[in-house]
């Protein structure tokens, strides 16, 4: 049995029990009296197993038919009427059908309590001294309009009467009540599953739209990263080839730079985070690698605050800025100049900044891969919380800041 299966028979065992011990406690605690007046408690208990039972397999048959439909796709009108007649036919089939069961099995508490009633019309009827007096069903024929109220009170008492020829006939009022009885029964039950199902539906659905939004997350993510090592491999390529004529020696420790780099950049690619250390490790691999080009071009300088290593950043983000610094940047310059990389802490989010010589209008191209890159991953992880800006600092600096939450 399924999971939801074992929770389905669990609720409806649970709810037609519970509404058998909610009978059981009227029955014998606040009619209890009445009760064994009458007597009759063993028929009293197994009509109402008996009905209890039959409610359970008939609202079974009743979700059956509903999960084979499938009501919830049709409109609330729909849904309306389709509740109105499975109330209706599945209400008389329970009334009819456990009443069918008590009488076939010969324990049935309303017939039970009709011959009681019957007994104690026969025993009101000699009482009042009526023996050669009949019950007739429209009119009541007597030798004086005394006995009248006598026979008004035998049919009130018990329901019962006589017929123009003697017969007793039984004017029974429960069957209206036990069809509106068993009518409530069942759209309560209907409700409850309806509404129960609805909620689920919902919930399923939301949920299936979160997954879908995260593997469509996930995708542009992995989208943007298969970009990130070309553009980063094409430029260190680009980079060893100016220097394999003029200093082999330094081209081949380049290769080696860049061998470990892109081993790093590989690992960091399966994560969605990485701590700023491994960060670093990257950008250290690859300002080394950019050194050896630029010379004493380049300088570089560091301002890292040791609580913030272990904090968890996207991968190759700030690699992307510290290469953009130096391709639109640095390299523009015929000095060179200086790449300045600060991680703190500052309004409870982690603040990097790389700074470099140059100026934006000339060193950058807002819509280049390398700023839309960072603007992109920032927004899909976390939700517009990130902030990324890009401004000059003076005329002659500019700077590149990524502001993210800080992870605890």
């Amino acid at each position: 049995m399924t999971k939801p299966n074992k929770r389905y028979w669990l609720c409806q065992i649970t709810g037609w029990g519970v509404w058998g011990l909610i009978i059981l406690y009227f029955n014998f605690v606040v009619f209890g009296e009445r009760l064994r007046e009458l007597e009759g408690q063993k028929e009293n208990l197994i009509s109402l197993i008996i009905f209890l039972v039959t409610g359970i397999l008939i609202t079974h048959l009743l979700r059956g038919i509903i999960k084979k439909t499938d009501w919830l796709k049709y409109s609330y009108g729909k849904i309306f009427i389709l509740f109105i007649i499975a109330v209706s036919t599945t209400g008389s089939g329970l009334f009819y059908g456990s009443n069918f069961i008590e009488y076939r099995s010969g324990y049935s508490y309303e017939k039970y309590v009709i011959n009681k009633r019957l007994e104690k019309a026969k025993k009101m009827k000699a009482q009042f001294e009526l023996d050669s007096f009949v019950y007739v069903k429209k009119e009541i024929i007597v030798k004086g309009s005394s006995f009248q109220k006598k026979y008004a009170e035998i049919k009130k008492t018990t329901g019962w009467s006589q017929g123009k020829k003697g017969n007793w006939i039984y004017q029974n009022k429960t069957n209206l009540l036990g069809i509106f009885y068993s009518l409530v029964l069942i759209a309560i039950w209907m409700l409850i599953y309806i509404l129960y199902h609805y909620v689920e539906k919902n919930r399923n659905n939301q949920l299936d739209r979160l997954k879908l939004e995260t593997t469509v997350k996930e995708l542009e993510l992995k989208t943007i990263k298969s970009h990130i090592n070309p553009h980063f491999i094409f430029n260190s390529l680009n980079s060893i080839r100016a220097l394999v004529d003029e200093n082999p020696y330094q081209a081949r420790k380049a290769i080696t730079e860049l061998s470990n780099i892109l081993r790093s950049s590989m690992h960091a690619e399966k994560l969605e985070t990485v701590s700023l250390k491994k960060e670093l490790d990257i950008i250290q691999d690859y300002l080394a690698l950019e050194k050896m080009r630029f010379e004493e071009r380049l300088k570089i300088e560091l301002d890292i605050n040791d609580d913030t290593l272990q904090q968890q950043v996207p991968p190759m983000m700030l690699q992307t800025l510290v290469e953009n610094a130096i391709k639109h940047g640095i390299s523009k310059q015929i000095d060179g100049g200086v790449v300045r990389i600060v991680a703190e802490f500052k309004n409870s989010n982690l603040e990097l900044l790389v700074q470099n010589t140059g100026q934006i209008s000339s060193i950058i191209n807002q819509d280049g891969f390398g700023i839309k890159s960072t603007q992109d991953r920032l927004n899909l992880m976390y939700s517009g919380k990130a902030i990324f800006e890009i401004r000059n600092l003076d005329t002659i600096m500019v700077e590149s800041k990524v502001s993210i939450p800080v992870s605890i």
